[in-house]
């Protein structure tokens, strides 16, 4: 039996008394895909990614292991929850216009000391005082180096469009107006270089695209380090008390951890390694999330039609922001119709040997976007389900 037919059947035990729709976390291989973040890191603290994993039960679990310290978060009203519920490090990795999440912010000396937010515009500061009401707490603010790489005088740019610091010098400039302002305290730099850590460079059938994105990898990290590196000099100059520099992400965690500017790695997609961390050729992690759909239709020889499953993931629109049927193996989708909304029809010959009624289990194409779908996950050891935990979604909380 093949190493994927043994997790099926592991799966099938163990959720027999289930009825699908259903997901799932494989705590073994949640495990060991946090323990190969941590040797991957070298010694840094990694910062885990809460949108990449969505359920507070997990964030806590992995929060327990030595070399996991922090939470990343995604937006404001998220981190003060965390930080009410006592997570007491907080990085909101995105600027926020949630004024009344600002208010109590600064009127809470709690969640002021938890949560730091991200800033990359004084208007951000603007709008932060003028949503304080009568709080005076100092507010915690880390700014974002953009790290896309430029080239031709910056009419080329490969990278996400982030924040509008991109040079040490207006870094440190914005950094000198914080540090003069009341009300402020700079706490830390951020930099998330989304199309090292983010993009697969082992293309499956895709060897020349694979090669073009190694070459432009190795081009986009020896720029950022020395970008990097001068812009922590540039604002260090300015803030001395400079806490912490975060950088990387799952796909880049061992090349930016070399880095010596960097104290600490944010990751957190390698927990549950969903589809899109295949390509890789720097880390090979174990598929920890997946999601069953229950057979409800045989139309024929060689398919079969299960109920829902289409559950796209967010950027840009393509066959790879798709879930794929995972186990049994040897299903695909019928190009016609592809994985909808209520029905999705599989075609091959594993098709043949499902019943109505049995599960067939996909791996989703992002990590925490799967909890959007589910208010439960069942965490599974070996052959059995040992808990159900709430998902974000679950708990009544839909940030986003």
């Amino acid at each position: 039996m093949s190493d994927r037919a043994a997790d099926r059947a592991r799966y099938d035990r163990a959720t027999a008394h289930l009825d699908a729709p259903v997901a799932i976390v494989d705590l073994d291989a949640f495990d060991a895909n946090a323990a190969d973040l941590v040797r991957r890191a070298g010694g840094k603290p990694i910062r885990v990614a809460s949108k990449s994993v969505r359920c507070r039960a997990l964030l806590e679990r992995v929060l327990a292991r030595d070399g996991f310290e922090g939470v990343m978060s995604f937006t404001l009203a998220e981190s003060l929850w965390l930080a009410r519920a006592g997570f007491t490090d907080v990085l909101l990795a995105y600027p926020s216009a949630d004024r009344d999440g600002f208010a109590e912010l600064a009127a809470d000396p709690k969640l002021a000391a938890a949560v730091t937010v991200m800033v990359d515009d004084v208007a951000q500061l603007d709008l932060i005082d003028a949503s304080r009401g009568g709080g005076a707490e100092t507010v915690r603010v880390c700014l974002e180096l953009d790290t896309s790489l430029r080239k031709l005088g910056g009419r080329l740019r490969i990278g996400a469009l982030r924040s509008p610091l991109h040079d040490p010098g207006r870094m440190a400039a914005l950094a000198r107006t914080i540090s003069a302002r009341p009300g402020f305290r700079l706490a830390g730099i951020m930099a998330y270089e989304g199309h090292v850590a983010g993009v697969g460079d082992a293309v499956a059938g895709r060897p020349l695209r694979s090669r073009a994105i190694r070459l432009m990898q190795a081009a986009a990290r020896k720029e950022l380090a020395a970008r990097r590196a001068e812009a922590v000099r540039a604002v260090r100059a300015v803030a001395p008390e400079l806490e912490f520099v975060n950088g990387g992400g799952t796909g880049s965690v061992q090349s930016t951890a070399a880095e010596d500017a960097v104290t600490e790695i944010a990751a957190g997609s390698g927990l549950y390694v969903p589809r899109l961390f295949d390509n890789y050729t720097s880390f090979h992690g174990r598929p920890a999330a997946l999601f069953a759909q229950p057979v409800v239709r045989r139309p024929g020889v060689g398919v079969v039609t299960v109920l829902g499953g289409g559950y796209p993931a967010s950027g840009a629109a393509g066959p790879d922001r798709l879930p794929v049927p995972y186990l049994p193996e040897g299903l695909r989708y019928d190009p016609q119709e592809g994985p909808g909304e209520v029905q999705t029809p599989l075609l091959g010959s594993a098709a043949d040997d499902l019943l109505i009624g049995d599960k067939v289990w996909f791996r989703h194409a992002k990590a925490g976007e799967l909890c959007e779908r589910f208010a439960e996950l069942q965490l599974v050891e070996g052959d059995r389900v040992t808990a159900t935990v709430p998902t974000y979604r679950g708990e009544g909380k839909t940030f986003l």
